[in-house]
This record gives structure tokens, C-alpha cells and sequence, in this order.
């Protein structure tokens, strides 16, 4: 790779990072700045870079999509999504079918498509976008009635495995590849059963090795994450199953089960999936060729108008009214219905297949993903609002696995000498510090938790918890290593010159000394010194 590539590379991450944080206060999704800038480069743009590789494209989306649906799981929070697991599932379920259907009648009914033409266009917009869903929710703080954060979710999060399955079915239909009702069947059974076994044992397997196994390095337990959601993926799509599902699944049951590092995991994956997304979305706006949009902007915009104001919301009434589900929420659930890249991707599936289509398939979906989350995005909010679907008790954050409804909790650990003030006295005699709690002692090698009657003896080990403080303004902590000379070593901190910073903390080896006057700093130590910022 030449520098001028990397050079590109690394600006436009930075321009897609700036547009992200314009758009984010228009109160547009980032999708759409992630497309524009893609469109600008591409060879009707400004940069005129040359590419219409789609082969290429599909396989690279693939892996952006993987991460992005894993990840989808691995933040959704069961606890809060439980009591509406069923609707969502029938909107990702059933909804995509219904969806389809009537997207695909209209198409060929209305707008005189083939039949399987229409069918596969109704299929590949069928799902909605988990990127945009989630960071309109999040970023927009819509607190919302009856659970429908986490309705909306996990349908967005396990909408796009379906819309997957209608796709290729479809495509194997037009390519002759099928059989009959029969072998249909057959294929979707396998694609959901597989996809469904694969997801779970690999999670399980995962979180098995996770709890029980230390890394070598820090950081390895995210790589190791990185190899779980590339394999629950590959292994199913191997054996005929939906690598989709199988993601999601093993996503949500890694996200929430209790993990080691979890929020540092949390905080790789979030970090892996917006670079994903901008990729994916960079992507696919350089291969789009605006000049060719005006030439599918009727038949698109049609499609666009059917599927927001009659497809999308018949679906979610004929599912949801059963269910005695209140009319603003369906509303809002129906407007909620944004496309975005699944769509764009499987578009491109659609037009590398060998199946013949006589449509210009890829840009037409792209012009309803356009439209889609310019105008359904851009006004979720003031849906929400006028729909009077907004409840200030709630916290959408809560529907997140990295949200944590406590004050962060922080541990430090101490080992009770002979004739120290707490030894031999019990704990409710203890004088704490304020918040301040003894979590736990280790005895003989035996951990147990304390009570007030419990009598502390020399060489306990004390873990005491309280609150976490994760930064101070204007306070630093650096490290000052004690080379060969330094004044202070084989003196006791004590005698250090009265302009010395506070030693907070003496890194010897692998071992962490909290410093007292009398400490003494060795040649080789790393001294942790509390300066203002």
C-alpha cells in the first residue's frame, strides 16, 4: 500500500468523523455522511476514483456487516428487551415476509416489474437498519413508552438474518436452483436451525474460555473476540446455515453473560464497529454512480412512499394490534422502519448473482435507503414527540449492555499487620471512610463476606469498595522511573525535596506498594506522582 493511500485513508476517516459530528447536530443519522463522502470520491464525484467492483464489495461489506450485527447482539440488553422479545421477533420474523410480500406486489402489480423481480426488491428492503436505530435512540436520548427502544432493538438487530434468507431463496427461485414449496423449506429450515445451533455453541464455547482462561496480554481477550464473531459466522455459512443469526445469537448471549474486562470489550467493539460502519458506508457510496439515480428516482421514490406510509405499517398492525399494542406505538414502530446498509448490501448480492434482473436493482435500492433515512431519521425525534411517546422515567440507555444504572464501583485491597488500629476490633466499630464499604476478607487462603460481628485479625486481607473516579480536572498521574543516580533512591520518601510531587503509588516489579513516609524508593522502581494538570 503507497503512502498516498494511507494518507487517503487516514483523512478520510478524519472527514468521516467530522461529517458524522456536523450531521449528529443537523440531527441526520451518519449514514448519510458516510454515503455522501463516498459519493464525492467516487467517479461522478469531485475525486473521480474509478470503482465498480462488486464482487469485491459484497465480500468486503460482509465482514463490515458481521461485526455490526454481532455487535448488534452483544449491546442489546436481555433484561430490558425480555418482556418484548416476542413482538420484536414477530416484527423481524413475520414483519419481514409481510413486508416483502407487499412491497413485491406493488412492484409488480403497480409498476409492472416481473413478478420474482419485484418479490427480490420487496426481500432486500424488507429489514431495517440496526446502525441507524440504534445511534437516532441513543444519541437523540428518546426515552420511549412501553419498552419500544427495546422492541425496535432487537427487530432492527435480528431483522436482517430474515430479510437474508427471503433474498437468496428468491434468487435461487429466478436462478432455477430450486425444487419446489419442498426444497424451499428445506432450505430455510437449515438456514435457521443451523444458524440458531452454530450462534449458541459458540457462544457458549466462548464464554466457557473467557471465564475460565487468562490471557497472556492485555487485550488478547478482544482479539479473542474478534476470531468469536468471525467464526459465528464462517461455521454456519459452511454448513449451509444463516451466518447472520448466528452472529446476532452468539452476540447477545456473550453480551450478556458475566464476563471478564466486559466494559473494556465493550469499549473495542464499539470503537471496531463505528470504524465497520464508516467503512461500509464509505463503501458503498463509492460504488454508486449518481449519475445514474435520476434514471431509477421515480420508480424509487413510489416504492419509497408505498413501503413508509402502507407496507410498513399494515405489517406492524396486523401483528401488533393482536397483541393489544397502543396505536402511537404502532405508529411509531411503523416510522421507526429505516433502511440502510443491509439493504444497499444485499442489493449488491442480488446483482453478482447469476439470476437475470432486469431493473437496475442496486441503485434503486440505494435511492430508497437515501430517502429513507433523510426523511424517517432525520424526523424520529419529532415523531416521537408528537406521537407522545416520550416518557421521562424511562432511560433508553438502559436497553444498552454498557450502561450501568450504579455509580462505578472501585476496589483497593489491604493486609491487616500485628498492632494495627483495626486489628482485633469488629467491624461495626470500623470507622470508614464515607461511601466507603468492606466488601470482602481473605483468610487463610478462605474469602467470605463480613458482617458487623465479624473480628478482624492480623493478616486478613481487606478489599474495601467504593466510588470509581475514571478522571479529575486539572489532576494527572505520571510515572517517574528511578534511574541509576536519582537522588532519591535508598532515601525515605519522607526526605524527598519539599517541591517533589505526592508519590501515589510505587511500581515495583509486578508489585504495587502504596507508599508511607518511610518507603523507600529502589534503583530500577516506577514512581506514580500526582501532578496538577
Amino acid at each position: 500500500m503507497t503512502v498516498n493511500a494511507l494518507l487517503g485513508a487516514a483523512l478520510l476517516i478524519l472527514a468521516c468523523l467530522l461529517s458524522n459530528r456536523i450531521f449528529g447536530r443537523l440531527g441526520m443519522p451518519m449514514l448519510l455522511a458516510f454515503l455522501g463522502l463516498g459519493m464525492i470520491c467516487g467517479s461522478d464525484g469531485l475525486l473521480k476514483i474509478a470503482f465498480d467492483d462488486f464482487a469485491l464489495t459484497e465480500q468486503a461489506s460482509t465482514v463490515a456487516l458481521i461485526f455490526i450485527i454481532f455487535y448488534g447482539g452483544f449491546w442489546t440488553s436481555w433484561r430490558q428487551a425480555r418482556p418484548v422479545v416476542g413482538k420484536a421477533l414477530l416484527l423481524s420474523s413475520a414483519g419481514v415476509v409481510l413486508t416483502a410480500g407487499l412491497v413485491g406486489g406493488f412492484c409488480h402489480f403497480a409498476l409492472g416489474m416481473p413478478a420474482g423481480e419485484g418479490l427480490l426488491v420487496g426481500a432486500i428492503i424488507s429489514s431495517t437498519d440496526a446502525a441507524s436505530v440504534f445511534s437516532i435512540l441513543r444519541a437523540k436520548r428518546l426515552n420511549l413508552r412501553y419498552g419500544t427502544a427495546s422492541m425496535l432493538e432487537m427487530e432492527s438487530g435480528s431483522n436482517d438474518c430474515f430479510s437474508y434468507m427471503l433474498t437468496v431463496v428468491i434468487l435461487a427461485f429466478m436462478g432455477g436452483q430450486t425444487q419446489g414449496a419442498g426444497s424451499v423449506a428445506w432450505m430455510l429450515g437449515v438456514q435457521i436451525v443451523a444458524g440458531a445451533l452454530c450462534g449458541a455453541g459458540i457462544a457458549l464455547a466462548a464464554r466457557y474460555i473467557l471465564q475460565r482462561v487468562s490471557f497472556s496480554a492485555d487485550g488478547f481477550d478482544a482479539l479473542f473476540m474478534l476470531a468469536v464473531a468471525l467464526l459465528s459466522y464462517a461455521v454456519p455459512q459452511a454448513v449451509g446455515g444463516n451466518g447472520y443469526l448466528s452472529a446476532y445469537l452468539a452476540g447477545m448471549i456473550l453480551g450478556n453473560s458475566p464476563l471478564p474486562n466486559k466494559r473494556s470489550l465493550l469499549g473495542f467493539f464499539d470503537g471496531m464497529t463505528g470504524l465497520m460502519q464508516m467503512a461500509l458506508f464509505f463503501l458503498l457510496g463509492l460504488l454508486a454512480f449518481p449519475s445514474q439515480l435520476p434514471a431509477v428516482a421515480v420508480q424509487a421514490t413510489l416504492i419509497a412512499l408505498f413501503l413508509t406510509f402502507v407496507a410498513r405499517p399494515l405489517a406492524v398492525a396486523l401483528l401488533l394490534t393482536p397483541l393489544g399494542c397502543p396505536f402511537r406505538q404502532q405508529a411509531l414502530v411503523s416510522w421507526t422502519g429505516l433502511r440502510g446498509a443491509a439493504s444497499i448490501v444485499f442489493a449488491i448480492v442480488a446483482t453478482i448473482d447469476p439470476a437475470h434482473t432486469y431493473s437496475d436493482i442496486f441503485h434503486t435500492v440505494f435511492f430508497i435507503v437515501l430517502l429513507s433515512v433523510l426523511f424517517q431519521g432525520t424526523l424520529l425525534p419529532w415523531a416521537a414527540r408528537k406521537l407522545d411517546m416520550i416518557d421521562d422515567t424511562e432511560d433508553v440507555r438502559k436497553t444498552f449492555n454498557d450502561f450501568d444504572e450504579n455509580a462505578p464501583l472501585a476496589f483497593a485491597e489491604c493486609t491487616l499487620r500485628e498492632g494495627a488500629p483495626w486489628t482485633g476490633r469488629l467491624v461495626r466499630e470500623l470507622d470508614l471512610p464515607p461511601d466507603t464499604l468492606l466488601a470482602l476478607v481473605r483468610r487463610d487462603g478462605r474469602n467470605f463476606a463480613p458482617n458487623g460481628n465479624t473480628v478482624l485479625q492480623a493478616g486478613d486481607v481487606l478489599v474495601l469498595g467504593g466510588k470509581e473516579v475514571t478522571s479529575i480536572d486539572g489532576a494527572v498521574l505520571r510515572e517517574r522511573r528511578m534511574e541509576k543516580g536519582n537522588p532519591l533512591i535508598g532515601r525515605p520518601l519522607r526526605e524527598a525535596p519539599a517541591d517533589m510531587p505526592l508519590v501515589v503509588a510505587v511500581l515495583r516489579g509486578q508489585e504495587v506498594l502504596i507508599p508511607r513516609g518511610y518507603t523507600v524508593p529502589r534503583e530500577g522502581d516506577v514512581l506514580v506522582v500526582y501532578e496538577e494538570g
